[in-house]
C-alpha cells in the first residue's frame, strides 16, 4: 500500500516550535526572518531564509527536494534582492517569456 504526504509551503516566524525543533537536530541556529519553511504532514523539516538564503533541515527525512521547492517558491512568489537570488543558485527573471 502507498501513501501519499502532505506538503505545505508556508512563512513562518523564527520562534516557532517546529523550527527551534530542527534548527536544534540541525545544531545550527534558526536562519534570519523572513523564514519560508516546508511542512510534511503538519511536520517542519525545512526552513529556508527569504534573508539571506540560510538554511536548516531535519536531518533525520530526506530534505534535498523540499529545499529545491522551497527556493522554487522563494523566487516565484517573492522579490528577494539580486544577492540572494545567486546564493540562491537562481537567476533573476527578466519579467519576459522568451520561446
Amino acid at each position: 500500500m502507498r501513501t501519499t504526504a502532505s506538503i505545505t509551503i508556508r512563512r513562518a516566524h523564527p520562534e516557532e516550535p517546529g523550527v527551534l525543533r530542527i534548527a536544534a537536530l540541525d545544531s545550527t541556529r534558526v536562519p534570519a526572518a523572513p523564514l519560508l519553511v516546508a511542512e510534511v504532514d503538519g511536520q517542519v523539516r525545512t526552513a529556508l531564509s527569504l534573508e539571506d538564503g540560510g538554511t536548516i533541515a531535519d536531518p533525520f527525512y530526506p530534505t534535498r527536494d523540499l529545499l529545491d521547492l522551497l527556493r522554487i517558491h522563494a523566487k516565484a512568489t517573492h522579490r528577494p534582492q539580486r544577492g540572494l537570488l545567486t546564493r540562491l543558485g537562481l537567476r533573476p527573471s527578466t519579467g519576459s517569456i522568451r520561446g
